[in-house]
């Protein structure tokens, strides 16, 4: 967390802010989170450490971290947006199911090896990638069935 916050305080201050009281709990709020939250998880984990954060301040501050490098969205797509830590993390491509939004997150090394190749084949020096696949997740996929019959 350390080296997280430590970038974040570089980034503002090439940006000519300040690490306020506020923008480092909502800092500490998203780097204790795990998985993929949307603004409305963040706010309410910033707030059980300081009732009194606004809303705009953590949305600001979220876009801040994604600015820095140290969160993205996890799905552009479907349903609300949801961050995800970024910065050491291991690479990995999603599921996203169109019915309810869940986010699954998988790494296959054959599929790594193919855009690999895609990007040697077209002339591309990889910067990096991001894959998602869409479709219904199993519990959504029986919904549907049943609303066919």
């Amino acid at each position: 967390m350390k080296e997280e916050q430590r970038l974040f305080e570089i980034y503002l201050r090439n940006k000519g802010l300040k690490m306020t009281s506020a923008r480092e709990t909502v800092l500490q709020a998203f780097l204790r989170s795990e998985g993929h939250l949307s603004a409305e998880d963040l706010l309410a984990a910033a707030k059980r450490i300081d009732p009194g954060l606004g809303q705009a301040t953590v949305f600001r501050t979220l876009k801040l971290l994604a600015d820095a490098g140290l969160a993205q969205d996890a799905c552009k797509d479907e349903g609300p947006r949801r961050y995800e830590h970024v910065y050491k993390h291991s690479h990995h491509d999603h599921l996203v199911c169109v019915g309810c939004g869940r986010l699954i997150e998988f790494c296959h090394p054959q599929i790594e090896k193919a855009q690999n190749e895609i990007f040697k084949e077209f002339g591309f020096r990889a910067t990096g990638h991001r894959l998602e696949l869409r479709g219904l997740c199993a519990d959504c996929a029986k919904t549907f069935d049943l609303e066919k019959e």
